[in-house]
């Protein structure tokens, strides 16, 4: 998953129609990154999807407007995007804490960027977020910008050549599908992986 993709969030939401089955399904979220070389920083988000769309970056906010008001929720562009190592971190760290920590992390960290305008690459805001989630440490943690890292990296190395888009699923190590997916496509990937 990517901390900064659309897709990503409104496909955590859907995952939530599977919530009866929480205990016969176990999400781990995996670090991708879309734009490695984005810079620590940020930049404007209306203004780097214009330059990285063109005319086609209108059509697109509009689709995400619509996607996120059926589930409830304003899609803001407002705010700055950039680089995401450090949201990749501490999702790597909340998850050694607890996946349900974790899985409420990745809510929080997109309910901010893409609702609120907050910076994905902020401090401040990943410390704000694993507080809300209750994860422990998470500021001495990020403080060191090596804590992590390798895992992060090592685990962005193991990601498949062939991934078109994010999210990308994997339903017991055969089912791969990527983008974001209507409820029935999961439902059938999980019928056919426990078959």
């Amino acid at each position: 998953m990517n901390s900064k993709c659309p897709n990503c969030i409104e496909s955590k939401t859907l995952l939530h129609v599977f919530s009866d089955c929480s205990s016969l399904v176990q999400i781990i979220w995996h670090p991708y990154q879309l734009n490695p070389d984005a810079p620590k920083e940020g930049i404007d988000k209306r203004e780097f999807y214009t330059s990285k769309f063109g005319s086609q970056s209108n059509r697109m906010e509009a689709r995400m407007l619509e996607v996120f008001r059926t589930v409830g929720l304003e899609y803001s562009l407002s705010g700055r995007t950039g680089n995401t190592m450090d949201s990749h971190r501490l999702i790597y760290f909340s998850r050694q804490q607890d996946l349900d920590k974790q899985h409420n992390l990745v809510e929080e960290l997109g309910l901010g960027y893409f609702t609120q305008g907050k910076y994905i690459g902020d401090q401040k805001f990943l410390v704000e977020a694993a507080a809300k989630v209750g994860i422990e440490g998470a500021e001495e943690f990020l403080k060191n910008p090596n804590n992590g890292l390798k895992e992060v990296e090592d685990e962005l190395k193991t990601c498949p050549g062939n991934v078109s888009g994010v999210p990308y699923y994997v339903i017991n190590g055969n089912q791969k599908f990527s983008g974001a997916q209507p409820p029935e496509v999961f439902l059938r990937a999980f019928q056919v992986a426990t078959s």
